[in-house]
Order: C-alpha cells, then sequence, then structure tokens
C-alpha cells in the first residue's frame, strides 16, 4: 500500500473511530463505559469499531419492539393471573418500604402464601426437579442458559421425552451462546418427541443480525404453573462437580410453591414470545393456593431491555435497607459506581458487610479488575472472603433476619447491564435462617482477604489491575 492511500486510510479509520467514540458518549451504560469505548474507539478504532456495534450496544431495542408489538396479548395473560399483593400490615415498618419499593421496580407484586425449599448444590437441585418433571400432569417450561450434551444433559432429556409421551406439553428455551456447542442431534432427539424447542434468537431481526453480546442468563422451571426453580444451576456435569479441572462446584437453586410460580412463569412467557412469536395463554394462570404456606416472595425479572436499571437498582435498594447485616456471594465482582458507594455506605453505618468469591477464577480479566474494587471498599470497612473449597457460583444475598435474595444475577457488567436475569426476594423467618446456616458453612471454607493485600502487591500487578478496570465496563 503507498504512502498517500495509508495516511488515508488512518485518517478515514481515526475518523470513524472520533464519530463512533461520540455515539458512545451519548449511549454508553456509564461514564466509565464511555471513558473505556473512546479509549479503544480512538486508539485502535479498525479493531474497536466493529467491535463496538457487535457488543457496545446498551438496550436490547428489538425485545423492547416485540413486547410492545405483542403487548395486547401479553396484556390478556395478566388479566388472568390473578396475583392479589401480599398484606404487609403485620411486618415491621422498614420491611415494609422495601416491600412497596421493590414491588415498584418489579413492576409485579410480592405474593404471601408460598413454599419455598432451599436447595444446596447440584444434585440436590437436580434431584428436585427431576422429581417435578415426573409429577407434571399438563406442561413444563424450561429454560437454561448453559446446556450440555453430557450425562447430565442426555438424563434430562430422557426424562422429557418419557414425559411427552405421556401427552405433558414440554416448552425448553436456551440461550444460543451460552449452550453453543450443543449438539444438533441432541436437539433433535427432543423435538422429534414433540417437545417445543427453541434457542432465545438473541439475532433475531434484521437490526440485531450481529448482536451476539445479550445474553438470556435465567435458568428457570415451571410446572403446571404451580411449581417452579429459579437459582445458579446450569445444565452440565460440571454443576454436579464432575469436571476435575474445577472440582467442587457450589451453587444454590429455590424451588417454590405457590403464587409466585405465576409470575416465574409469565418471565418465561415473555422471553418464548420474543424468540418465537407465540403467547403461551393456555396455560395455568390462577395460583394455587397453599393453605399452610407463609413465605413472602417478589419475583423480579431483569434486563437490558428494561426501562430503568432494574438489577443494579436491585441491588442499591437491597444494600441500603441493611441495618445489622449484608453477606453477598457472587463468582464475579465488578460493581457499578452507584453499588459500590451502597456498600460503602453501609459498612460505614456499622452493617456488617461481606463479600464471598471465588478463589478459583472462570474468568481471569474479570478476576483481577475485581482487586481495585475490593481495596477500596476494605477501607470502608467491607469484609472480602475467597472460597477454597472448589469453585462458588452461586448468587446469594442475607439482608439482616429480614430476606433473602436468591437468583442469577452476578455482581458484574454484564448480569447489571447485558443479561436477561431473574432475582428472587423471599420473606420468611424459617428460610433466612436456612440461608444464614448455609453460609456460615460456606464462610468456613473460605480465607479471609487481608487488608492492604492489593496495595502491598508489586507495581506491574497493580498496572495490570488499572488497565483491566478501565476495560471493566465493556468486559
Amino acid at each position: 500500500m503507498s504512502i498517500s492511500l495509508t495516511i488515508l486510510f488512518l485518517t478515514i479509520s481515526h475518523g470513524i473511530g472520533i464519530a463512533t467514540s461520540l455515539h458512545a458518549i451519548l449511549h454508553a451504560r456509564s461514564a466509565q463505559g464511555s471513558v473505556a469505548w473512546c479509549f479503544f474507539l480512538i486508539g485502535m478504532p479498525y479493531f474497536a469499531v466493529p467491535v463496538y456495534w457487535v457488543f457496545g450496544r446498551n438496550r436490547f431495542q428489538g425485545y423492547i419492539y416485540a413486547h410492545n408489538d405483542g403487548l395486547n396479548e401479553l396484556k390478556e395473560i395478566l388479566d388472568y393471573a390473578q396475583l392479589g399483593p401480599m398484606d404487609v400490615a403485620d411486618n415491621p415498618e422498614l420491611t415494609v418500604e422495601l416491600i412497596r419499593r421493590t414491588q415498584h421496580l418489579a413492576r409485579l407484586p410480592f405474593t404471601s402464601g408460598n413454599s419455598v425449599k432451599l436447595l444446596i448444590d447440584g444434585e440436590a437441585t437436580f434431584d428436585s426437579i427431576f422429581a417435578g418433571i415426573e409429577a407434571a400432569h399438563d406442561y413444563i417450561l424450561l429454560q437454561f442458559y448453559i446446556v450440555r450434551d453430557d450425562d447430565l444433559g442426555r438424563k434430562i432429556s430422557t426424562k422429557l421425552i418419557d414425559k411427552a409421551a405421556t401427552g405433558v406439553e414440554i416448552y425448553f428455551l436456551y440461550d444460543e451462546i451460552g449452550s453453543i456447542g450443543l449438539s444438533s442431534s441432541f436437539l433433535g432427539a427432543l423435538r422429534a418427541a414433540g417437545i417445543h424447542v427453541s434457542t432465545f434468537n438473541t439475532t433475531k431481526g434484521l437490526r440485531n443480525h450481529f448482536q451476539i453480546n445479550f445474553r438470556n442468563h435465567r435458568k428457570i422451571v415451571v410446572v403446571d404453573g404451580a411449581v417452579a426453580w429459579v437459582g445458579g444451576n446450569n445444565i452440565g456435569d460440571e454443576y454436579l462437580g464432575r469436571n476435575q479441572s474445577i472440582g467442587r462446584w457450589r451453587d444454590t437453586h429455590v424451588r417454590i410453591e405457590g403464587p409466585a410460580a405465576i409470575p416465574i412463569q409469565l418471565s418465561f412467557v415473555e422471553d418464548w414470545h420474543w424468540a418465537t412469536d407465540e403467547a403461551l395463554n393456555e396455560l395455568m394462570w390462577s395460583p394455587p393456593e397453599m393453605p399452610d404456606a407463609e413465605a413472602g416472595i417478589l419475583v423480579i425479572p431483569s434486563g437490558p431491555a428494561d426501562k430503568q436499571k432494574t438489577a443494579t437498582l436491585t441491588f442499591v435498594e437491597a444494600i441500603n435497607f441493611a441495618g445489622s447485616r449484608l453477606w453477598i456471594t457472587s463468582p464475579f465482582f465488578v460493581p457499578s459506581e452507584s453499588i459500590i458507594v451502597a456498600l460503602q455506605a453501609a459498612a460505614l453505618r456499622g452493617v456488617d458487610v461481606r463479600i464471598m468469591i471465588p478463589d478459583k477464577s472462570s474468568h481471569r480479566l474479570i478476576s483481577l479488575a475485581a482487586y481495585s474494587y475490593i481495596d477500596d471498599l476494605q477501607k470502608s470497612g467491607v469484609e472480602f472472603y475467597r472460597y477454597e473449597d472448589g469453585f462458588l457460583h452461586q448468587k446469594v444475598l442475607l439482608v439482616d433476619d429480614s430476606f433473602a435474595f436468591i437468583g442469577t444475577m452476578n455482581l458484574d457488567n454484564r448480569s447489571l447491564h447485558l443479561n436477561f436475569e431473574i432475582t428472587t426476594v423471599i420473606l420468611d423467618n424459617y428460610f433466612v435462617n436456612q440461608v444464614e446456616a448455609m453460609l456460615l458453612r460456606d464462610f468456613r471454607y473460605c480465607r479471609q482477604m487481608d487488608h492492604g493485600y492489593y496495595a502491598g502487591r508489586k507495581l506491574w500487578f497493580r498496572l495490570a489491575v488499572s488497565v483491566v478496570k478501565l476495560a471493566a465496563p465493556v468486559l
């Protein structure tokens, strides 16, 4: 290439990079995101510009348009769902205030009269799900981010195929990026048995053809509109601790029976509607009555189609509510600035703030970026614990003696801004005590991080952390 053509190429490339950086300033998810994208777009436009137009979008417009187009059909479904709000009169004033705020955030009611069971690790989770599949009478809804064609995947496939042979309708939704290695023979066997199977279809529609950055990270099973499962486990042998390179897999799921199964089902129906243009309005939408059940549960779906930052606001509300205790477990820790400030404020007002993260990392860059946040938060009194007995993947938040949050949402940029997630907020004394006992056992397998650990590391390490932190909003 001649010198004049090289100069022309560089001029055009950097001009496009500058123009694209202006778009990033106007539309990036955060100020940090704008800075990170501008740095890459202006400095390395030949690489960064195409990456930005694939990964840089901050809202899933296609899902929003599809939701609006199908709003009448979905509204009919909501009319069928007779969800009455929980009676909050007997709860303390602060608890009532959090209930009201989170209900507004979720746009769904905090329901009462639910039965909830804590499921610790993969074996308990899938034993419970298998029992639910076998007990199904009318239909089963399954949605997972990762589905593998391994022993666990084939076991679930066999159970679903056997159940479909009895006349039970089954709908199976999976994320095409998370399940990228899923074999056609696995899917073909399900379809041949009459099971309705679909990818989430992130790239559906001309405008979304190259959009692969939004993921559906939800893990949902619903049986007959009465029982539902939500949590951190995907379908794969590693979730049963069978991957020797990973070792023990530490995860948490919940089984919910009662009215709260309906909003979980609604979340699935909205995702199915996007993926297939089908409205599943023939499902059961009358909440089952559970006379002896007392748990109050709020279901909070969140994602890049929301009008507000639902995931971030969920964390901030929970942190601000905490008066004595705030225990958080997350496999990734790259929080937003608003969450950092809320955590610092909680620790400074005397809240016992503990954050449990894995000692083993499945994402080196995100793990590296976490060090700078950890250093700042430790100065405010936040304590960090590294879980050493295998890989920690659970997403649990315990607030005082009042609430437990369990779902699919990590404390990182992807879960806060890019992924479709689902979280359950559970108000029940017995269940909260169970979660406390579970986390106390987990802390026994942790090493508490020393204060000043980051500041005492070598210069090259701190430089690497600072560079990765700059890129964290676009990871």
